[in-house]
């Protein structure tokens, strides 16, 4: 069966996360957006986990949905936690994604990172732990489950991030690498920027959408053509079989906050060439700039860029309907008209990724307005312009030029 996952989320419980981060609506947006599997995330969170014990029921093997619902959205085990400890004579700050493949799995994990750290302070706690004992706490409470370093470049905190990362996953992870089946993009790095490193050729290359929030759910995942049940994404991940392993969906990865080098207060942003003509250092306060995704990944390639491994597994680089919608209008996202745009495409051609990978151009131009129709094909052609993200700063992608739009705004004024 053909279906997306993004398994990579927050609760309400996490920092900065929208309050409508509960399962009944996590579920609900599971289906507008047209995600099958959802992660749960923050299960190590002791009052979230107790919603997710209440709220769901078994369904495939080690898969949950929502008690007593028809639902066709399923749940997966998963959390997020920030690894911070020394390590080689620096301070390291790890960011890890646990999937486990059952409740008393979790329950297991949970009570051995509760003996380093509080738990409760954060859907995302940060624990001052080893990565790699990680990946052995969470093998002990079951060999099913798997740990994945989470935006695997971000500067902060990451396993590769310039500022507190490492150079290999065997630098972090030690024994246990072997254990590493899969790293996951983040927004501000894509699978073709991550394959000119041969150290990862043996890994997939997963993309989740870290979401805080509802609207932003799936603008990341991974389709796959697979059971839908724990085991059988487990193994396409650790196989890596291009068959079962579709293709990810990606951010245009300059629209990430990481992906050029930079100083947000100085309003500086440098490509990595610009960087090294400055040393790598900011020329209005003289600090070192923030070393972002591009630059790194520059760094530790071994290959051109370009280079295509024949195990690679596609992707597929989009934007948001939302924003396409917005773009096309000349408005913000969430307006009045964006929104009644964008349900009359959902309620057409069922979901958001309907829409933006398998609807016919004909079935879309009937659903929506010309313009918004003319900016979802652009975006399949990788037809946009797009202001690289620096420093925590998202990238600026314009589909259509200012032009364009004034004189979409004319004519809607003039009928």
């Amino acid at each position: 069966m053909k279906f997306v996952g993004d398994f990579h989320i927050h609760s309400r419980f996490a920092r900065a996360t929208s309050k409508d981060m509960n399962l009944e609506n996590l579920d609900k947006w599971a289906q507008i957006k047209g995600i099958t599997v959802i992660g749960t995330g923050d299960f190590t969170h002791p009052l979230w986990f107790q919603e997710l014990k209440d709220q769901l029921e078994p369904a495939e093997a080690g898969l949950y949905k929502l008690k007593g619902r028809t639902s066709p959205a399923r749940f997966l085990c998963t959390s997020e936690i920030s690894c911070i400890y020394s390590k080689g004579g620096k301070v390291r700050k790890i960011h890890l994604v646990l999937f486990a493949p059952s409740f008393e799995a979790v329950e297991k994990i949970n009570t051995r990172l509760g003996w380093i750290g509080n738990l409760r302070s954060d859907g995302r706690p940060i624990l001052g732990i080893d990565a790699k004992e990680v990946v052995k706490i969470a093998l002990d409470a079951s060999s099913d489950c798997m740990v994945v370093p989470a935006h695997c470049w971000t500067p902060w905190f990451s396993v590769f991030g310039s500022k507190s990362g490492f150079n290999s996953l065997e630098e972090c992870f030690d024994e246990y690498t072997k254990y590493i089946y899969a790293i996951e993009t983040g927004l501000s790095s894509s699978p073709a920027m991550n394959w000119r490193v041969s150290s990862l050729d043996n890994v997939a290359i997963i993309s989740n959408s870290d979401s805080h929030s509802l609207e932003k759910i799936g603008r990341e995942a991974n389709v796959f053509d697979a059971e839908v049940s724990y085991p059988a994404i487990a193994e396409t991940l650790k196989t890596k079989d291009p068959k079962k392993f579709l293709f990810t969906v990606e951010f245009f990865p300059e629209e990430g906050k990481y992906h050029y080098d930079g100083h947000r207060l100085c309003g500086i942003s440098f490509s990595p060439k610009e960087s090294k003509e400055r040393n790598n250092v900011c020329p209005r306060c003289g600090r070192p700039l923030t070393i972002g995704v591009l630059n790194r990944v520059e760094e530790l390639a071994d290959k051109p860029e370009g280079f295509v491994p024949s195990s690679a597994v596609p992707f597929r680089s989009l934007i948001p309907l939302q924003e396409i919608i917005a773009d096309a209008l000349g408005q913000g996202v969430g307006t009045k008209q964006g929104r009644e745009e964008y349900d009359k495409l959902i309620k057409a051609l069922g979901n958001e990724f309907a829409v933006l990978l398998d609807a016919s151009m004909p079935e879309i131009s009937r659903a929506t307005l010309p313009e918004i129709a003319e900016g979802i094909k652009r975006v399949r052609e990788g037809k946009v312009a797009i202001e690289p993200g620096y420093d925590g700063e998202y990238g600026k992608i314009k589909i259509f030029g200012n032009d364009e739009q004034k004189s979409s705004v004319s004519q809607k004024a003039l009928f």
